[in-house]
């Protein structure tokens, strides 16, 4: 059943990856309409998930928050499909890099560094964009999916500019073995861990669980660790930019580093909500309260 999923919808996939820009931007516009308008594609969810997160704002601000969100997450899925037809040509074009001078730096003085973003921006964009214009052998930190084929597909987008990518349950493993190579080891940290194992704290006025493996890895290689802003400049057009939030983990306090890289997403999120991810079902366990 799975083979039978991927292969009817891969051609469908291979219209989308190949139109030319201004015909694949005109289908994402039908594509927001069905997805938004007739499906309602996790709506209760993005609403439950914007009026927890902004209680000061009216019912129409958080409409309109909403309807930006879902035409910028109609372009994120496309964008991410468009990836197999992307070249270097179209990075260098459409995701511009700023202070690559900063990585190089890092590079040559420190060795490996840990990046940290969120769901932010075109993430899937963003990865072929530091492996072009950074010396440094990117390592992405990932869950695979279930289905193998789709697996696959991923796995050789991901990896089409010599970027890795490496399983979640692996990453210990992995980075022990490659301590020679120097490394960029991406992470995307504000998946859902579990919550007996996750730091907790407020994030969006909301307890919230935080993934400690950025900290993790930082502190136990002592990993300088930069925060990757990304900025939408237009439509399919974005610039990322590096920011250095701790230079010696090892020596940081228990929980200073995930609370740096929780408060730069925040604030991002705060001044520009449309382009992180609503729909994620990211407060779905609580804290437990000790007695």
């Amino acid at each position: 059943m799975q083979a039978i999923i991927f292969y009817l919808t891969y051609p469908f996939i291979l219209l989308v990856a190949y139109m030319p820009f201004p015909l694949f931007y005109a289908f994402s516009d039908l594509f927001y309409l069905i997805l938004y308008i007739l499906v309602g594609y996790r709506i209760k969810v993005v609403r439950e998930n914007l009026r927890n997160s902004f209680p000061e704002k009216t019912t129409e601000q958080l409409k309109q928050i909403e309807r930006k969100y879902y035409r910028y997450l109609c372009d994120l899925m496309l964008e991410t499909l468009r990836t197999i037809s992307m070249t270097e040509k179209d990075y260098a074009k459409r995701v511009i890099m700023h202070d690559t001078e900063l990585m190089q730096k890092l590079y040559s003085e420190r060795g490996s560094v840990v990046l940290v973003m969120g769901h932010y921006g075109n993430w899937e964009w963003t990865g072929p964009s530091i492996a072009l214009n950074t010396p440094f052998q990117l390592n992405v930190i990932y869950r695979p999916l279930s289905n193998p084929y789709f697996e696959r597909m991923i796995y050789n987008m991901r990896t089409k500019f010599g970027t890795k990518i490496t399983p979640v349950n692996s990453v210990l493993r992995e980075l022990v073995a490659s301590r020679h190579i120097k490394t960029a080891i991406g992470i995307i940290a504000d998946q859902t861990p579990l919550p007996e194992t996750a730091y907790w704290t407020t994030f969006l006025k909301q307890d919230t669980p935080i993934y400690e493996g950025t900290e993790k890895i930082a502190k136990k290689f002592n990993y300088p660790v930069v925060f990757i802003n990304v900025t939408r400049k237009a439509r399919g057009y974005y610039e990322i930019k590096p920011e250095i939030l701790s230079l010696e983990p090892g020596k940081s306090a228990e929980g200073e580093i995930t609370e740096l890289h929780t408060r730069k997403l925040e604030r991002q999120i705060q001044q520009t909500p449309e382009f992180w991810l609503w729909s994620h079902r990211r407060w779905k366990y609580k804290r437990k309260m000790s007695v």
